[in-house]
């Protein structure tokens, strides 16, 4: 009966925080305990017009699923997004309109997305990973939900050193250009999702350092599923099912995965050339070390200077 009430008003774990900071990994993880389901980046709904990316069987039938019970194709495409989720939004005052003659219906097919996909994936707990502290913010209106918000952060010149991957170290100014609106993306992001992280209460928030996840996934996790407010036991690390997300990175076009305690690395060479990115974080850092509660490693590793 419990179990029946949780699914009636679903409870979503919003990750956010800047891109390729570790939140697939994390919500493949917390997918794999009970009572949860990894739905990946939602955002993407809109986007992607209620279909996955990728055509394989089961996620495409989960999501075929889902989308007979929302009526949303009248807002089908990037102008939501564009409009409502990006933390730019904020800047574009040409997109301000738009933003308020469709934000009533967002919130509306934004509810019944997430209660959809609770439903039927049978979960009390929903893990959108969209990352966009935008999305988190409108999310938290909803009367049809519970919010938990999970502020994720990662070593910045990971962060910008990841999106660098598919440039040849010979696109010099490609490269600089690159750097540059990371820089001034994880600025913005930081900024918004520290806001909205303070507005959440303190029983329903938790910040974490995706280093320390890795360093100590076992506690880690621990620690967030007690703050949310779960019993669930932690699932085997050595063999994580990718489950049905609709959207992530490339891990989710796996089968399976294993996750197993890694101390944190050195900086590669490409990081240690960010001597921009590292200075610019500075400022940052102070306002992200005051943010609680926290979920950190039990034998917490050197922090990233």
């Amino acid at each position: 009966m419990a179990e029946d009430s949780a699914r009636e008003r679903p409870t979503v774990v919003y990750v956010m925080g800047a891109g390729h900071s570790g939140s697939t990994i994390l919500g493949v993880t917390l997918g794999n305990c009970r009572g949860f389901f990894y739905a990946g980046e939602v955002e993407e709904w809109l986007v992607k017009s209620g279909r996955p990316p990728w055509g394989e069987s089961e996620r495409t039938r989960f999501w075929a699923n889902v989308a007979r019970l929302v009526d949303g194709a009248d807002l089908f495409g990037a102008q939501a997004n564009r409009c409502i989720e990006r933390s730019s939004a904020l800047l574009r005052c040409d997109r301000w309109g738009a933003r308020r003659r469709m934000l009533a219906r967002y919130r509306e097919v934004s509810q019944e997305l997430l209660r959809a996909i609770a439903s039927t994936a049978g979960a009390s707990y929903v893990v959108d990973t969209s990352h966009f502290p935008l999305r988190a913010r409108e999310l938290k209106q909803l009367s049809g939900v519970d919010v938990f918000l999970v502020h994720l952060v990662r070593d910045p010149t990971a962060v910008v050193a990841s999106n660098l991957l598919e440039l040849s170290p010979h696109e010099v100014a490609e490269r600089r250009l690159r750097t540059l609106i990371m820089n001034s993306n994880l600025w913005l992001t930081q900024l918004v999702s520290s806001a909205v992280f303070l507005t959440q209460p303190r029983a329903r928030r938790i910040f974490i350092r995706h280093e320390d996840f890795l360093a100590d996934p076992e506690g880690v996790l621990e620690q967030l599923l007690r703050q949310i407010g779960s019993d669930a036991e932690l699932p085997d690390l050595g063999s994580l099912s990718i489950g049905t997300p609709l959207e992530g990175n490339r891990l989710i076009r796996t089968e399976r995965i294993a996750l197993r305690r890694r101390p944190e690395h050195a900086r590669s060479a490409e990081q240690q050339r960010m001597l921009t990115t590292r200075l610019l974080a500075r400022g940052w850092r102070p306002l992200l070390a005051r943010l609680r509660p926290v979920a950190a490693a039990r034998a917490a590793p050197e922090r990233v200077r």
